[in-house]
């Protein structure tokens, strides 16, 4: 927080010295409340009327002043309105102000203060005159309305620009993949079956890729036989890979000693 922000002291205490005060509450329509906006705070904006009859309500009428009117000369909008007025009477509304202190010799925020200033009595909404130049405003408001948010032009020269790629090389590949998956034709499954027991013969471990491309197999279908076969690795070091189960491996604890027994001559005649 800065210092000027922490030398403001506020006061919580609201100013009601106003709250027996009436006020109206008006409603303006938009394209007067625009003008309103622009227009700035050292001029008069408009005038209002009240002409009262024996025995009939009060009527209430706004001139906008010619400073409005010509701030936007190219938007030409109705100078003519009247109010209708009515009474508030099952609700209590009030009016509230927000207003800073400070003094000539330090221009810094002294005090912070909220205050009252009227409770509504009365409720009043501006409306136009149904005349020649409210007609052509809303002609144009609903014209622009009309219009289309995008619009179809021609162009004179070629625009280079870069367009977003609609389907990356990854994508097309795995579709390809997976079509031609699709087509392969399942094989009797003892053929399957003798592909496999050749490829175990060779080595102990296959990952599905490799068995994939040894059989030539839709991937769902080797796994059904697979399943039946073979035993999954879920633990390194063969993790993720196929191994033959048990009954169906074709090597013997016999064979491997034999193996290490040659293993150790030869090394005896090596060493001789």
């Amino acid at each position: 927080m800065s210092k000027e922000a922490e030398a403001i002291r506020v006061d919580k205490e609201l100013d009601l010295s106003n709250a027996g005060r009436g006020v109206w509450l008006v409603k303006v329509p938009k394209y007067i409340a625009n003008k309103w906006e622009k227009a700035p705070g050292n001029i008069e904006v408009g005038k209002l009327k009240i002409s009262k009859q024996v025995g009939q309500k009060a009527q209430v009428s706004l001139t906008l002043s010619d400073a409005v009117i010509n701030i936007d000369p190219a938007e030409e909008i109705p100078r003519d309105h009247r109010l209708d007025v009515s009474v508030v009477t099952k609700q209590t509304l009030g009016v509230f102000s927000h207003a800073v202190t400070t003094t000539r010799d330090d221009p810094v925020p002294e005090c912070e203060k909220q205050y009252m200033e009227g409770r509504i009595v009365q409720k009043l909404e501006c409306r136009p005159y149904a005349d020649h130049c409210y007609m052509k405003m809303k002609l144009e408001s609903i014209r622009k309305a009309s219009q289309p948010a995008r619009q179809v032009k021609s162009l004179e020269k070629i625009v280079h620009n870069y367009k977003p790629v609609s389907d990356h090389k990854h994508n097309i590949e795995d579709r390809e993949r997976k079509k031609a998956e699709g087509k392969k034709s399942r094989d009797d499954k003892n053929a399957v079956l003798d592909m496999l027991f050749n490829a175990f013969e060779k080595h102990q471990y296959y990952n599905i890729k490799d068995l994939v491309r040894i059989t030539r197999q839709p991937i769902s279908y080797l796994k059904e036989i697979l399943k039946e076969v073979c035993d999954y690795n879920m633990k390194n070091p063969h993790k993720n890979m196929w191994e033959l189960k048990k009954e169906y491996r074709h090597y013997k604890e016999d064979d491997k000693k034999d193996d290490d027994t040659t293993k150790d001559t030869m090394s005896d005649s090596d060493s001789d």
